[in-house]
């Protein structure tokens, strides 16, 4: 995919259609983290993974289900 940048006000921006922000789990509103790899730049959503309120969430159920086995396997 070729891109090209585009003057907006006293900068530039690269547009992205909705299909390759679908692609990459993004939105509008996603706040992107920016690096400078060699002469590269890579751009990746800071919120990857899930919520922590999702991983107590799962952890809690996992507990619950399996604690008894993980507290054997820890032995």
């Amino acid at each position: 995919m070729i891109k090209s940048l585009r003057k907006q006000g006293n900068g530039h921006v690269l547009p992205l259609d909705r299909a390759t922000m679908e692609a990459i789990g993004i939105d509008i509103d996603t706040p992107l983290q920016l690096t400078i790899s060699g002469n590269s730049l890579v751009v990746t959503p800071v919120n990857v993974g899930v919520s922590d309120d999702a991983l107590d969430e799962s952890l809690t159920k996992v507990r619950k289900q399996y604690g008894h086995a993980l507290k054997n396997l820890a032995k």
